[in-house]
C-alpha cells in the first residue's frame, strides 16, 4: 500500500526544508509539530543518521472537517511531512490523506482527504521538479 507521496530536490538541507515550510503555509498548512530526529537519536542513543525532520501540517478547517466525520481521526493527525537528507540531495515526503478514509472506511471522509492531497500536491510540486 503506498501512503505517500516523495520528491527528490537538490539543494541544501537547511534552505529546502524552508521552502518546505512556505510551501506548506501557501497552502494553508501550519506546522504544529517538528520532530528532529538526527538531534534525539544522538541525544538518546549517541547514534549519528543524515538531516531528518517531520513536521506535522494541519490545515484548520480541514482538520475540523475530519474531527467532525470522526472525533477519533485525531490519531492521524496532523498530515506528516518528512524532509531528509545529506548532502546536495534533500527528499521531501508527504502522506497522502486518503490513508484517513482507508483506516476509518468512512465515505465522509473523503472529499476533506481529497482537498488535503490537493493541497500537499501543490505544496510537493511548487518545490520544483523532482530530480532523477
Amino acid at each position: 500500500m503506498r501512503y505517500g507521496r516523495a520528491i527528490t530536490l537538490e539543494g541544501p538541507f537547511e534552505q529546502v526544508q524552508q521552502d518546505v515550510r512556505q510551501a506548506l503555509a501557501d497552502q494553508g498548512f501550519g506546522v504544529l509539530t517538528e520532530i528532529d530526529v538526527q538531534a534525539t537519536l544522538k541525544a538518546k542513543l549517541d547514534q549519528d543518521m543524515e538531516p531528518y525532520l517531520i513536521l506535522g501540517a494541519c490545515n484548520p478547517p480541514l482538520a475540523q472537517r475530519a474531527l467532525d466525520a470522526d472525533r477519533s481521526v485525531g490519531l492521524l493527525l496532523p498530515c506528516n511531512v518528512v524532509v531528509h537528507g545529506d548532502g546536495d540531495w534533500v527528499i521531501v515526503e508527504a502522506i497522502d490523506p486518503e490513508t484517513m478514509v482507508t483506516l476509518t472506511g468512512l465515505d465522509a471522509m473523503a472529499p476533506v482527504a481529497e482537498e488535503a492531497g490537493r493541497r500537499l500536491e501543490a505544496a510537493l510540486s511548487s518545490l520544483g521538479p523532482s530530480a532523477p
